[in-house]
């Protein structure tokens, strides 16, 4: 990361995990309109419809968004559309807010270079009563949601439905680590290997409270960094929480813009 720009790393990362990116099945449809990307998943499932990348300017920013939210209402789905905080113009949350779509919470996009996190992350050992493992392919995934709704509340089956799928559809760009206390879940995080691309991407890393300070969430970025490097990957990237963010920075990730979720969801029936 040294001998590379923020410019550079930010310019691989929109060509490869948004404008071009493949999503997780072939049954869902990439559409390319005008400067901008959309997903659209199989009506079964209640997500992934959205907006991953844009190219727009004063000019044809409202346009863009009122076509996309005129396409999704036509066929009554829900879409996030998510923005970086360099994306044009400088006002598309504004303007995404003004057309009725609801912003969720920001977080940092941190990047790093896996051979840097994962050297960094060598000498992140747990405590001796916890166990890590990678979950096999087919291994019930339930207690993972039991782990989300101890550490969020609400129900996190949705989640649970997303994994299976994503199995399901290619179970080698899908590795999932958990940390046991006993047969208890304490810590779960999950990492994507996106074909085509440079780039591993983690997610999870929810921890119960009790468990936290102790070098578990770190010992799962290990894994999941070595992981990567054994893949022949070259970054690693995380929409990091205020939480994550400070752990993931001393592993040798580094903050090179931000990222909110705009949501549309159509009106009740």
């Amino acid at each position: 990361m040294a001998t590379v720009s923020t410019t550079e790393i930010l310019a691989r990362f929109d060509a490869q995990m948004r404008r071009d990116l493949s999503p997780p099945s072939p049954t869902w449809r990439v559409e390319r309109t005008g400067r901008v990307v959309r997903w659209v998943s199989p009506p079964e499932l209640p997500w992934g419809c959205g907006v991953p990348w844009s190219d727009l300017d004063e000019d044809t920013a409202d346009g863009g968004i009122a076509e996309q939210v005129s396409y999704f209402a036509g066929l009554a789905r829900r879409f996030e559309w998510k923005t970086y905080g360099h994306d044009r113009p400088a006002d598309l949350g504004a303007r995404l807010r003004a057309a009725g779509l609801e912003a969720g919470a920001e977080e940092a996009l941190v990047i790093g270079a896996v051979d840097d996190v994962a050297a960094l992350a060598a000498g992140a050992v747990p405590p001796p009563e916890i166990t890590l493992r990678c979950l096999d392919n087919g291994e019930p995934l339930d207690r993972i949601a039991d782990l989300q709704s101890a550490v969020w509340g609400g129900d996190w089956a949705w989640l649970i439905a997303e994994l299976r799928q994503e199995q399901q559809a290619d179970p080698t760009t899908l590795s999932i680590h958990v940390a046991e206390a006993d047969d208890k879940i304490v810590c779960a995080g999950w990492v994507r290997f996106h074909r085509d691309t440079q780039f591993a991407s983690l997610w999870g890393g929810s921890t119960l409270r009790e468990w936290r300070g102790r070098g578990i969430y770190s010992s799962l970025v290990a894994r999941r960094a070595g992981q990567a490097r054994q893949r022949g990957l070259r970054y690693l990237q995380v929409d990091a929480s205020p939480e994550s963010r400070p752990i993931l920075e001393r592993l040798g990730l580094h903050v090179v813009s931000t990222t909110t979720p705009y949501v549309w969801s159509p009106p009740p029936s």
